[in-house]
């Protein structure tokens, strides 16, 4: 899981640093295998202030300046740009550092007049399209300060080791969730900084295609819950910058400001969204079914693919336009010409998707969200918050109701949770009033605080389902840390050793005091007369089982004598 530093700090602000997020998330959920400052390519860019301006004498759009870049050096500059200003603060390349598009600073000369260095426009740092000047910038720092250090460009990626067990994990609200409640800071989500121009699309746009139009389950094992948006007069085109630099950030590409609002959804809160061009939808429904035999699907990587009837597909009147779960189809893929969108929200089945990407030699983003398990619970928020995304950043509005067909499943029971078996299991007596207050802090609702509660998981957390759940839980939001490290003299379990067990332990012991060796290998060899091979031997040097415990322990011997 590709996580934004930046983005995190809009779910859960702190002061904390990337290295603090990094062991916080390793000491109590999940392990963060690196952390990658991004944007190194603005390294070698400063803060400059312009502290003389005047014209060129040999040019009539040429300014001379003189900028201070700190330390006290003044540099001479050579600027084409109209909006330079004495005073002011402008990114500042020197000599020898290096452009985001691979240009070396140089010291020459331009129409006779010494240039050591360059003050930047936004697009050639990379920060956007606007070219015509140089970038002003309105912030508090001092001449020479590393540009990534000044402004909230220099993001930092944490990539984090998500086990299958924690599907909640692989969103940056579930990253921040865990954050919140090890520090104490609400959690909260992100408010949008822009909004679309009024293209005229909206006041255009009419709700008649809306009133007709319905969604369908017929394949009710690969889908349990299927909602459609119908959203009227958006204009399609790029991102704004807040939203292009989150994709980025997670290692995506931005494509347009639809695309980029459903990958928002998914990388932000872990729900997969698509979303459809409604113009080339066929008839007046959408049909979440199974695949017909034979039939094929352009999909948008731009391959042709065979589907069977085993695989779940979201359809019109007269073909598949997307395989569930997966991946969607070139035909009703949003373009520049699209002005109505339905935006699909959904709770596919995690084995039926699985089982599908498998066939078709394919994964993707959505569908390793949803093979490990998506929360059907949130699917009405979450198309709330995309609807309000996508008509901020492109303009439109909603058509009528959200359509809404299948159901959400049943609420999982309370858990019965013992004060007492937390001390057996962890060897240390903790409070109730602690515990409650560790599992209230995830989301866990918790009834009674006696000796025995009631414990009520929520919906995102689909891998607690017993008490031994609820006491690891416990162990790791205590810190596994504050345990002592001191051997207790009595065993959490109350079932005594096998005989057989005892035997072998009473007969390891005395050949050991005899000054014999053991030996535990692998009961892998190379290639033997009579040998079986593994379908997938962990190394093909030994790819046999062995028939006799003397070929290992020769390998052995030769190896370590």
């Amino acid at each position: 899981m590709n996580v934004s530093f930046r983005w995190l700090l809009e779910f859960v602000p702190s002061d904390m640093s990337p290295d603090d997020v990094r062991d916080l998330l390793t000491s109590r959920v999940a392990t963060v295998d690196d952390v990658v400052p991004l944007r190194q390519d603005l390294a070698g860019i400063i803060i400059g202030r312009v502290i003389e301006a005047a014209p060129h004498p040999d040019s009539d759009h040429l300014w001379v300046t003189k900028v201070d870049a700190g330390g006290g050096s003044v540099r001479d500059v050579v600027c084409g740009a109209p909006n330079v200003v004495a005073g002011a603060l402008y990114p500042f390349a020197p000599v020898g550092s290096v452009l985001p598009g691979g240009l070396k600073l140089e010291k020459r000369k331009i129409r006779g007049a010494l240039s050591e260095g360059m003050l930047c426009s936004a697009k050639e740092l990379g920060l956007g399209q606007d070219h015509e000047g140089i970038l002003a910038l309105d912030v508090d720092a001092e001449p020479g300060t590393r540009f990534i250090d000044a402004m909230p460009v220099g993001d930092t990626m944490l990539i984090v080791d998500v086990l299958p067990n924690r599907p909640d994990l692989l969103s940056h609200e579930g990253i921040a969730r865990e954050i919140a409640a090890a520090t104490g800071i609400p959690l909260r989500r992100p408010q949008f900084p822009v909004s679309a121009p009024d293209s005229g699309n909206a006041a255009a746009a009419t709700d008649s295609h809306h009133d007709t139009f319905q969604v369908q389950i017929v394949d009710a094992a690969g889908c349990r819950r299927y909602m459609g948006a119908h959203i009227t007069g958006v204009e399609i085109g790029p991102s704004p910058d807040w939203l292009a630099a989150r994709i980025e950030a997670v290692g995506g590409r931005s494509i347009n400001n639809v695309v980029d609002a459903t990958n928002y959804m998914l990388h932000g809160f872990g729900q997969p969204m698509h979303a459809f061009d409604l113009a080339k939808i066929d008839g007046a429904a959408i049909v979440v079914r199974n695949a017909r035999p034979g039939e094929k699907l352009l999909t948008l990587d731009g391959i042709d693919r065979e589907l069977d009837e085993r695989m779940t597909v979201i359809a019109d009147s007269s073909r598949a336009q997307a395989i569930a779960g997966v991946i969607g189809g070139k035909g009703s893929e949003v373009t520049e010409s699209t002005t109505d969108l339905l935006l699909e929200v959904a709770a596919f089945d995690a084995a039926s998707v699985r089982a599908t990407r498998r066939r078709l030699g394919i994964s993707t983003d959505a569908s390793y969200r949803f093979e490990r398990g998506v929360d059907p619970h949130s699917m009405d928020e979450l198309m709330d918050y995309a609807i309000h995304l996508i008509v901020t950043v492109a303009g439109g509005r909603l058509a009528g109701k959200v359509l809404t067909a299948g159901s959400l499943p049943v609420s999982s029971p309370a858990i019965r949770l013992r004060q007492t078996r937390v001390a057996q299991v962890l060897g240390v007596s903790i409070p109730g009033d602690d515990i409650a207050r560790y599992l209230s802090s995830v989301g866990f609702s918790v009834g009674d605080r006696s000796g025995e509660m009631r414990v009520t998981a929520p919906s995102y957390r689909a891998d607690v389902i017993g008490e031994i759940d609820l006491i690891e839980e416990v162990a790791r939001l205590h810190g596994y840390s504050k345990f002592p490290a001191d051997i207790r003299p009595f065993r959490p379990g109350t079932v005594p050793d096998s005989p057989v067990a005892i035997t072998m332990r009473h007969v390891r012991d005395a050949a050991v005091a005899a000054g014999l060796f053991e030996a535990r290998p692998m009961p892998f060899v190379a290639a033997g007369e009579d040998g079986l091979r593994l379908r997938n031997p962990l190394a093909e040097d030994e790819a046999f089982l062995r028939t006799s415990v003397l070929d290992s322990l020769s390998r052995r011997a030769e190896y370590n004598l």
